[in-house]
């Protein structure tokens, strides 16, 4: 009797360690879910030393480590976890996401196709897939998880938008509208979803449209100079050249770092026959990147019409320099030269640009070159 009395005691004791274990667990996780990531860690490495095959608390530190965006760490202690217990899912799911993070895409589809193999109606786990076979590039295989996720649900915005942006890189704008505005549905506050669904508008044509979802997304944060940048194009293929210029300026106001919004306005003003200011735009744009071909490109013809040949040609053999691939760099060059009576350089040029591929210099050389 006093052997099965001891035994009785001891099961009690074990019981209420085991309470007391989930308890604690318990108090760590709303730690984690309320973002008290380093009051999490420190309690769960006490718990931790306390019993290194916690595998629980291994994988909540981990959870604790990403919130710190201690990747290595996490890694770390969800590998533990998973070597004491192959068969934790979501364990699975949170290294995968580390390894996002790491950009280890394929290491985390890796873990992730197992997260789901033990819980196949994972959703957070397709999602996680989705974004690292995006940053592989493999748009097909993300378009499929990310739509499977939307299939287990539950449905939410992001979910919608995920698939609206592979959709859109996919070239299916209409297909990606549809998404946007059904993420759009259930989030009317997030102006990122006005901005994408423009930005879909404007490739299929439907500028207004267009304009009207930049508006929407400007005015739940105006503080985004791509906002901007996006509503003046917009403006511009609708002819509304004033209200282009004044978004293309409110967008250098709020990002002056931004070579491509110089660019942009650069080609304004070129349209608006304001060289002088195009030229400008063009070399800002230079200063902040010097290695796109294009702005040098862009800045020659401006050079151009202020008949600035010599400044065009320069430009020009720098564009080559950097690409000296583009059939319609050599054209260019090749005009500015003929119209400099230096007939011999010029025919050379358009040669070389007719041997890229340029579908008029045939026409230039029969009628200027020997």
């Amino acid at each position: 009797m006093k052997i099965l009395h001891l035994f009785l005691v001891i099961l009690i004791s074990v019981s209420s360690i085991a309470q007391n274990s989930d308890a604690s667990l318990t108090t760590i996780k709303k730690k984690i879910e309320t973002e008290d990531f380093a009051g999490a860690k420190k309690d769960l490495d006490k718990m931790i030393n306390d019993n290194p095959k916690n595998k629980q608390a291994l994988s909540l530190r981990g959870q604790a480590r990403m919130g710190l965006t201690d990747f290595y760490g996490a890694i770390s202690d969800f590998t533990f976890a998973l070597e004491l217990d192959s068969t934790l899912w979501e364990t699975y799911n949170f290294r995968g996401e580390a390894k996002i993070n790491l950009v280890d895409d394929e290491g985390a589809i890796d873990d992730l196709t197992k997260a789901i193999k033990f819980k196949p109606n994972y959703a957070d786990a397709y999602t996680n897939r989705g974004f690292a076979f995006y940053n592989l590039e493999d748009l097909q295989s993300a378009y499929f998880d990310f739509s499977k996720a939307l299939e287990i649900g539950p449905p939410d915005a992001d979910k919608y938008y995920n698939r609206g942006v592979i959709k859109a890189e996919l070239g299916e704008f209409i297909s990606a509208i549809d998404d946007y505005s059904k993420a759009i549905e259930l989030d009317k506050s997030d102006p990122t979803l006005f901005n994408f669904r423009g930005v879909a508008r404007y490739n299929t044509g439907n500028l207004t449209g267009a304009i009207e979802d930049y508006d929407m997304a400007i005015k739940l944060d105006d503080k985004d100079a791509m906002k901007y940048e996006n509503r003046a194009l917009a403006k511009a293929a609708l002819e509304d050249f004033k209200g282009a210029m004044a978004d293309y300026d409110q967008a250098i106001l709020l990002d002056d770092e931004d070579p491509e919004t110089f660019n942009l306005r650069g080609v304004l003003k070129h349209t608006l026959e304001d060289f002088e200011g195009a030229i400008s735009d063009y070399t800002y744009a230079i200063e902040l990147d010097p290695t796109n071909a294009t702005y040098y490109d862009n800045r020659a013809l401006s050079k151009s019409e202020k008949e600035d040949y010599a400044g065009a040609i320069e430009d020009y053999t720098t564009s080559i320099e950097i690409y000296p691939t583009d059939s319609e760099t050599y054209y260019q060059r090749g005009l500015i030269k003929l119209l400099m009576n230096n007939n011999y350089d010029g025919c050379t040029d358009l040669k070389r640009a007719d041997e890229l591929g340029s579908p008029d210099a045939k026409k230039l050389i029969k009628k200027n070159c020997k």
